[in-house]
């Protein structure tokens, strides 16, 4: 029967269509087998002969179950919904599980069936030969080759069909159709139709004809089913690429019809029951057959055409109705409760169903757990439905009640379970402890008998107080002596550090070996000073001992510089900046320090850029400039005037992140999905302008910078939003945008370049694409300054004995200092003058020990506190202090904690020794050899004083050499020839040497040798072990240790006896033969070794050998000791140095297994060796690598990295001393890249290339190409992350070429207002084109617009008269310079537009202005040197004519003198300028041209700084101070230009402001200032300030009133103060007596006088200079010693004269005189009339 194309395709759709079979037969394994189903098949109990033969009736029983199990209740759906096979993670768990039962039982029954497999036996092995011959030609009429084959195989099979069972028939049956069908090219879906076929029909079974041999028979496993994927696979030929597999599709379908047909065959020739039959009979039946085949396969192909119809309706509504398919979670097995011992895992499990998947979350009394926080602690799993939560080693901390909470958007359920953990008391059970927990610690008191009673712990051989310095190491130890001893339990060892626990990092490393605990600095920092302490707790018990360390500051590269600041943390992190702080150095060098230079490192490389060009004094300081999402490591570097200090230890890395981006990604989500959609109404395709943020505030401010935070406005789209922030300076107004060019990503921002002592408002707008939004509220008024202050002066400083080297010193703390940071304690030999810190790391509270002091010697102590804003000043001096032990043993252990009185447990902190207490090797491990007791790097490895290249850390796996490497360790003089070999010229290696035990075991030992220096002209391909026992000395057979060739330099030899000495021999291999073996290694005893240090590496190898530098590698230890190795330490030395001249090449422990050494001296040869390192040591040394001298080999060539004009990025590699078998080996990180899908590798003679398909951040690393069989040629390039971001931005370039922009779009005003638009090209040809485009929009040469390109110099230019409002948009120049094109762009919109229209109309009105009079300096003040203000200006453009009229307040003010314009200089001046001169100022300047005038105003802020201006000039005329001596005291005085009442006074003594009182009182008289003491006393003597402060800046003079000066001045003073009292006190006449009486004579003349003087003063009369005595006639009295009385009864001419009082006592005496002048009247007369009395003449 003939098929064409068209019916193969047809029947080959049919026929995989019932691969739906497939997922039902799976799903019988978990889901409920129908009840329509069941029914169907249970007439398979029933006789053969009762079932009618129907052809087509197997396809049909298949077919009603498939309509059953698509059909079927929901509970019992069979079929997977449709949202299950759409999506790819539904479990098992949505099935039902009693399928898998019914299914099961259904198979039993079928077996069972043992009638119907013996009579399908029988009735198949009735026929002959013959009909099957001639079957096999009638179908190969209509098949391809590939049926002959089929028919042979049936008729080998009739002729075993009858010895074998229907069970093994099945079997055999299945095999042969996924033999025959992968022959053929069948798929597994229809290899399986035939078997699921047999077994759901419902008719009787034959014995199915096999295509496999007997032999294959017998290996085929019973009852294999192929697994097949459930969902529905359709093939149908013609889809595949060629003819060839369409064939191969058609003949599998023969195949597969073929084998359906022999079964429908064997149904209709039953009738027969005879086992002869005649050829028509066949041939009847044969035509019987395929005619009902035809109606069988007509009939199936209607129904799955109607099924596949009813699937599809059926998926399309359940789709319309999705709802009703979710359901909420259900706990199908809920969480039970546990009870536990202690140190046991405990597993809680829950199974959960409902759809969509529901999310599990796991709570610990109520709080989410959280994996990451307890690494190891808890594991999480969720596998097939199944959520399990398991706690590891519980304690009783894990006793609490565990929820599972499972969510999705139907809603929550939780299930509930409690953990009891239980702790061992009363009887113990030590199998319990032995299986792997017995070094555990112990939590509590617990001992093989219960509670233990008390544990004593003793502290022996410990550590005492010590010294380091940066970066040396140090060790503390001591050792921990526990009674009673129990066995298997391990106290807990806890060190801390200031109370803070110490746990192990790269600085520091804690161990704990049994019986001694150490705590290891490998690079001592001042950050590790402070007080150590170990406690050790065994149960409830626990004692601590503790000790200080002192870290000292090392030494200076620049003498004087200052030391390393300390503690460098970040603080608050953003994307935009982070602020790093630290603290202050105790040492600033000599000088003060004038800042702080602070460096970041982006993490991952080893570049170092510097944050600030000018030094900051404050302790904060944000950086910026940082790339969002990046890791930064920070330094800082103090600076005086003498040069830089040593940079401080690296802060911890930080991330540029918001911190709640950096808490999302951290954390784990506490809940899961609440299935809650929060819905807008905002259009999804519109933009919303960002409203304004709220809550801006200024968080932090100081002279260097500001801090502004806010929060994001609520309005804000769907999209992100940036902020632009403005600051406004409070005396303009004006708001500038501060950060122009690079929006703000996140809520805050710092501000820098602000004027210090100005006063600014900030406010911040928000920016989408939509639109930039309205401003936020601005902030208050903010002040630039430091607002805090450095803290005062600690006082009190108090001293007091310790012991005899150490002193404990008290103070009081600084009052109101605000973030106090600590203090600093400095000590001082007195007498000598240099002080020394007694601490680096500053100390909080008053009271610190000074140790490391002198015995005998006398100290004396200061100390200075310290914050954010600066040291403070210097504490008084305390008094001095002798070093010795204070009585009764110096400080209570209260205060204090207890000193050890030996200094046991340090160790050298010069050079590092550590103090050792790893398990050494025992001493007949190794009879002989090498190795020796793990050293630890010693004072003599000089660690950090080679460089050490930056190659990458990420290398996790080890580096395997490949085998087409040659040997790379030849020694110096020896090289291969450069030709290349021929066959003949090939010759045997010679001997491996140096053969070290690597590692031993009980019954095994692993061997490592070095492979031979020649490989005689081939590469090695193996070596071959011999060994021999050594028994008392006398060696015996040799033994083959392998059979087959090992190709590494390492071989574990297996079998051998327990503590038997043996020798080994190695031998070498390559194509020439068999070399000679090596020299007999030396003795090894086999025994297991229990070192706690990992063994020796091994492999060692060097290349890439240059002058000065050179690539180690490296295999890991083959004995990796008690835990794994952490890291590797390189040492090296000169080839002829001794052993004792080893120095190590990393401080720190590597990861990698390979080191570029660099700094090597060229023509020097030199050495190698690398120890490993666990968490109990250093392990030993490897083997020497080397000698290699250090020289680069002439014609030496490097990798050279090149990207071609297509942009092609590739490293290349050439040399030139190739052999016939050398080869380019490529590797990343030393690591083989074959079969790398990111690389190409082609070479082709000399010359090799490594392609990158697409370079990307995943290749970084160093890339190294090796040349195999050649003297150690190799090469390497390193791609970090800045030479992968150079080579895509040159490929970029090569891709598509750019013209290079000089400078890009920029914009200027010219003179007249003039607007110039220009851009500069590095070069342009003659054939450049420049388009012009303005808004989208080409613009040209007209009226508007002027163009210019200059060719020669790349100048672009176009020129606009004025900017107008329609003229405000994007500019842009566009460039096409032949291949390649170029633009630039320039934004003029919103407020920048504005600026620069406003800029260009100034412009323009400046020039219109300039065209008559003008200023060319407008009107400022200056203060002249005698304090007077001088208002000047300078005109520009004047005449003769011109006019000049001063103003103030409107008011014009007449001027003296006429202005002389030469100079162009106009003044004004203002003598003893006060506020009565306050007011605004205005100069005016006309003529016929025009005018001009300017404005000054000096009124509120201006006037105060003018005022300032003055104090100050009159603060600098101060004359020095003067002391002078009064009556009263003792006076300063000062004298300036002339005084004001701003200018503020202020006198302090001996440092102290003064307190103005009666005695002591201040003043100013004219231009003198002063300072009055009355009755001074010695307390008065000091020194004596007087500060004039100006308003900003105070101004001193002093004066020193002691000593002499004091002396003299009090002599003085007490001088004057006793003349000015004898001067009060002496007698005097107050008042009374005339100077001249005139009186008539015979009157009686009374003179009365008040006389005055203490003593009373004695008096006494003159006249005429005689002494005149009282009588009748002048009566002379003194009453009560102050008045006396002058009495003339009646006087005559005798009585004229001069008369005088004379009044007199001890201070002194006075003399009043008087004239008394007696007249006659009548001669008076005459004389008045002119008329003298003749011969009348004067007596």
């Amino acid at each position: 029967m003939g098929f064409d194309s068209v019916q193969i395709i047809i029947l080959a759709l049919m026929f995989n269509s019932i691969l739906i079979l497939a997922p039902v037969s799976e799903q019988f394994r978990s889901s409920e087998l129908p009840h329509g189903a069941l029914k169907s098949c249970s007439h398979l109990n029933h006789p053969v002969e009762k079932t009618a033969p129907q052809p087509h009736r197997n396809i049909s029983t298949i077919i009603t179950l498939l309509e059953t199990a698509c059909l079927a209740p929901r509970g019992h759906m069979m079929s997977l919904p449709f949202y299950q096979t759409l999506q790819q993670h539904y479990g098992r768990s949505y099935y039902n599980k009693d399928l898998h039962t019914a299914t099961s039982q259904y198979h039993e029954q079928e077996k069972k069936s043992s009638a119907i497999y013996t009579h399908g036996a029988a009735a198949y092995s009735s026929r002959s030969s013959a009909a099957h011959r001639q079957e096999s030609q009638a179908f190969s009429q209509a098949a391809a080759a590939s049926y002959q084959h089929q028919a042979a195989s049936y008729q080998h099979q009739a002729a075993r069909a009858t010895e074998s069972s229907f069970a093994s028939a099945v079997s055999r049956k299945a095999a042969s159709a996924y033999d025959y069908g992968y022959s053929h090219g069948l798929t597994d879906s229809s290899l399986m139709l035939e078997d699921y076929s047999s077994k759901l029909s419902p008719q009787t079974k034959r014995a199915k004809k096999s295509l496999l041999s007997g032999e294959e028979k017998e290996n085929l496993p019973s009852n294999y089913i192929m697994p097949i994927f459930s969902g529905r696979q359709v093939h149908v030929s013609g889809i595949e690429d060629t003819e060839e597999e369409r064939i191969k599709e058609a003949a599998a379908y023969i195949a597969q019809r073929n084998l359906l047909a022999s079964e429908e065959g064997l149904a209709t020739s039953k009738r027969s029951t005879s086992s002869k039959q005649s050829t028509s009979t066949l041939q009847q039946e044969e035509i019987f057959e395929k005619k009902s085949r035809k109606v069988a396969i007509r009939e199936k192909a209607e129904h799955l055409s109607l099924r596949k119809k009813l699937e599809e309706t059926e998926a399309f509504h359940r789709k319309l109705n999705e709802d009703h398919l979710l359901h909420a979670p259900e706990f199908v097995i809920k969480l039970r409760s546990h009870t536990v011992w202690e140190k046991e895992n405990v597993k809680l499990y829950c199974s959960v169903s409902g759809w969509p998947e529901p999310r599990v979350t796991w709570y610990k009394n109520q709080v989410p757990i959280n994996v990451h926080a307890n690494p190891g602690k808890y594991i999480i799993e969720s596998r097939y439905g199944m959520h399990t939560l398991e706690i590891n080693k519980c304690d009783f901390e894990d006793t609490a009640q565990y929820r599972a909470s499972a969510m999705n958007v139907k809603g929550e359920l939780s299930a509930y379970a409690s953990v009891v953990v239980k702790r061992y008391k009363g009887e113990f059970d030590e199998t319990r402890f032995h299986a792997g927990v017995s070094t555990l610690p112990l939590s509590s008191a617990v001992t093989p008998y219960g509670y233990a009673s008390k544990f004593e712990i003793h502290f022996d051989d410990k550590f005492d107080v010590s010294f380091g310095r940066e970066g040396e190491t140090l060790s503390l130890g001591c050792r921990v002596v526990i009674t009673p001893e129990i066995k298997h339990f391990q106290p807990e060892v806890q060190w801390y550090r200031n109370g803070t626990p110490v746990s192990s990092s790269k600085w520091v490393e804690t161990q704990w070996s049994g019986d001694r605990a150490t705590l290891t600095f490998s690079h001592l920092n001042k950050e590790d000073e402070g007080l150590y302490t170990v406690r050790v707790r065994m149960g409830e018990y626990y004692e601590q001992y503790s000790a200080y360390v002192f870290v000292r500051d090392a030494d200076a590269a620049i003498e004087g510089a200052p030391a390393s600041p300390l503690d460098v943390v970040g603080l608050d992190a953003n994307k935009d900046y982070i602020i790093v702080s630290w603290k202050q150095p105790a040492v600033d060098g000599g000088s003060p320090i004038l800042g702080y230079f602070i460096d970041k490192c982006e993490v991952g490389t080893d570049s170092w850029s510097q944050c600030n060009d000018t030094p900051v004094k404050f302790a904060r300081f944000p950086v910026t400039g940082l790339i969002e999402g990046r890791s930064y490591i920070f330094r800082v570097r103090a600076v005086n005037k003498t040069g830089i200090g040593l940079p401080s230890r690296v802060s911890e890395p930080v991330a540029a992140l918001d911190p709640d981006e950096k808490a999302r990604l951290k954390s784990r989500p506490s809940a899961p999905w609440t299935g809650q959609i929060i819905v807008t109404e905002e259009e999804p395709g519109e933009g919303i302008v960002p409203g304004p943020p709220t809550d801006l505030s200024v968080t932090e401010a100081t002279q260097s910078y500001v801090v502004l935070s806010w929060k994001p406005p609520r309005q804000r789209g769907h999209e992100g939003i940036l902020y632009f922030v403005e600051k406004c300076d409070t005396e303009t107004e004006n708001w500038q945008r501060v950060n122009t060019e690079l929006p703000v990503k996140s809520p805050r921002f710092a501000l820098f370049d602000l004027a210090e002592g100005k006063s600014y408002r900030f406010r911040v707008r928000c920016s989408n694409s939509a639109g930039v939004g309205e401003p936020s509220e601005a902030t208050e008024v903010t002040v630039v300054g430091d607002k805090l202050d450095i803290p005062k002066a600690p006082g009190n400083i108090i001293p007091s004995r310790n012991t005899d080297t150490s002193v404990v010193v008290t103070w009081e703390e600084s009052k109101d200092a605000k973030e106090l940071v600590g203090y600093y304690i400095e000590s001082s030999v007195v007498g000598s003058g240099k002080w020394e810190p007694c601490n680096n790391n500053p100390v909080k509270g008053p009271r610190f020990t000074c140790h490391g002091l002198a015995t005998g010697q006398s100290y004396i102590f200061r100390v200075r506190a310290v914050n954010a804003a600066g040291l403070s000043e210097y504490s008084q001096d305390s008094e001095a202090i002798e070093v010795k032990a204070a009585i009764g043993g110096g400080v209570s252990p209260d205060v204090w904690p207890e000193l050890s009185d030996a200094p046991a447990g340090l160790t050298d902190s010069r050079g590092g020794m550590h103090e050792t207490s790893q398990p050494a090797f025992k001493k007949d491990a190794l009879l002989g050899s090498k190795l020796s007791k793990p050293s630890l790097p010693s004072s003599s490895h000089n660690l950090g004083q080679t460089e050490v290249s930056n190659v990458s850390e990420t290398v996790q796996e080890e580096l395997a050499p490949s085998p087409q490497k040659a040997a790379l360790h030849n020694k110096k003089g020896e090289s291969k020839s450069d030709a290349p070999k021929k066959e003949k010229d090939r010759a045997a290696p010679s001997p491996p040497y140096d053969i070290t035990c690597l590692e031993s075991f009980r019954d095994s030992m692993v061997l490592g040798w070095k492979q031979p220096d020649k490989s005689g002209g081939a590469e090695i391909t193996g070596y071959y072990v011999n060994y021999r026992e050594v028994i008392d000395g006398v060696p015996g057979k040799w033994r083959e240790a392998n059979i087959k060739a090992v190709s590494e330099e390492a071989y574990k030899i297996s079998n051998l006896k327990e503590n038997t000495v043996y020798q080994f021999q190695v031998a070498a291999m390559n194509i020439a033969g068999l070399g000679e073996p090596s020299a007999v290694s030396e003795c090894f005893k086999c025994e297991e070794w229990t070192i706690a240090v990992p063994g020796p590496p091994h492999s060692l190898k060097y290349s890439e050998v240059r002058k000065t530098s050179l690539v180690l590698q490296w295999k890991p230890p083959i004995h990796s000791g008690r835990t794994p190795v952490t890291g590797y330490f390189v040492d090296m030395k000169e080839a002829k140095a001794k052993d004792d001249q080893w120095r190590g090449l990393n401080e720190a422990a590597i990861k990698n297994k390979y080191l570029r050494v660099q700094g090597l001296q060229e023509g020097v040869s030199y050495v190698f060796r690398v120890r490993a390192i666990n968490q109990a040591g250093v392990g030993q040394p490897s083997d020497l690598a080397g000698p290699v001298v250090a020289e680069t080999r002439p014609g030496t060539k490097e990798v050279v990295v090149n990207v071609d004009d297509d942009g092609v990025i590739s490293l290349n590699f050439e040399c030139d001393q190739m052999t016939a078998n050398s080869e380019f080996i490529w590797s990343k990180d030393y690591v083989s890249t074959e079969d790398s899908p990111r690389l190409d590798i082609e070479s082709k003679g000399n010359k090799t290339k490594l392609t990158f398909k697409d370079l990307g951040m995943e290749d970084l690393g160093i890339y190294s190409c090796d040349v195999t069989d050649t003297d150690g040629i190799a090469s390497s390039y390193l791609i970090d992350e800045e030479e992968v971001k150079r080579l895509l931005a040159l490929s970029q370039e090569h891709k598509f070429p750019t013209v290079p922009a000089k400078s890009e779009l920029a914009v200027e005003i010219l003179e007249k207002g003039q607007v110039r638009f220009w851009m500069q090209a590095e070069k342009l040809s003659s054939n450049a084109k420049v388009n012009f485009i303005f808004n989208d929009k080409e613009v040209f040469e007209g009226p508007k617009y002027k163009m210019h390109i200059d060719r020669n110099t790349g100048i672009i230019e176009m020129f606009m008269e004025k900017l107008l409002d329609e003229d405000e948009g994007t500019y842009t120049f566009q460039l096409q310079d032949g291949r390649a094109t170029g633009h630039s762009t320039l934004v003029l919109i919103g407020d920048v537009y504005k600026k620069l229209q406003k800029e260009a109309e100034f412009q323009r009105q400046e020039w219109i202005r300039k065209q008559g009079p003008h200023f060319a300096e407008y009107l400022s003040w200056e203060v002249t040197g005698e304090c007077n203000v001088l208002l000047k200006c300078k005109v520009a453009n004047i005449k003769k004519e011109t006019h000049i009229l001063w103003y103030k307040d409107e008011r014009e003010i007449s001027v003296d003198e006429k202005h002389d314009f030469k100079d162009g200089i106009c003044t004004l001046l203002i003598t003893e300028f006060s506020k009565k001169d306050a007011g605004i100022y205005e100069v005016v300047l006309k003529d016929d041209r025009g005018k001009d005038k300017s404005r000054l105003k000096l009124v509120d802020e201006a006037f105060q700084e003018l005022m300032t201006e003055i104090c100050k000039k009159i603060a600098l005329s101060a004359t020095d101070l003067k002391i002078q001596s009064t009556a009263e005291g003792i006076r300063l005085y000062s004298f300036v230009t002339y005084y004001l009442d701003d200018l503020k006074v202020n006198w302090s003594h001996n440092g102290t402001a003064i307190k103005y009182t009666d005695r002591v009182k201040s003043g100013v008289t004219g231009q003198q200032i002063w300072l009055q003491i009355n009755e001074p006393t010695p307390n008065d003597k000091g020194k004596y300030v007087m500060e004039l402060f100006d308003g900003k800046t105070g101004h001193q003079k002093t004066v020193d009133l002691s000593g002499e000066a004091y002396d003299e001045a009090f002599a003085e003073f007490q001088r004057l103060k006793q003349a000015a009292i004898a001067e009060k006190n002496r007698a005097r006449v107050v008042g009374g007596l005339p100077d001249v009486v005139t009186i008539q004579e015979g009157k009686a003349l009374n003179l009365t006088c008040n006389v005055w003087g203490d003593p009373t003063p004695e008096i006494s009369w003159l006249k005429n200079e005689k002494s005149l005595a009282s009588d009748d006639h002048c009566s002379l009295r003194f009453e009560a010693g102050k008045t006396a009385f002058f009495t003339i009864n009646g006087v005559t001419t005798s009585d004229s004269g001069k008369y005088g009082l004379v009044v007199k006592n001890k201070y002194g005496s006075e003399i009043s005189d008087f004239t008394i002048s007696v007249f006659i009247p009548e001669e008076e007369a005459r004389v008045a009339a002119g008329k003298p009395e003749k011969g009348a003449k004067a007596k």
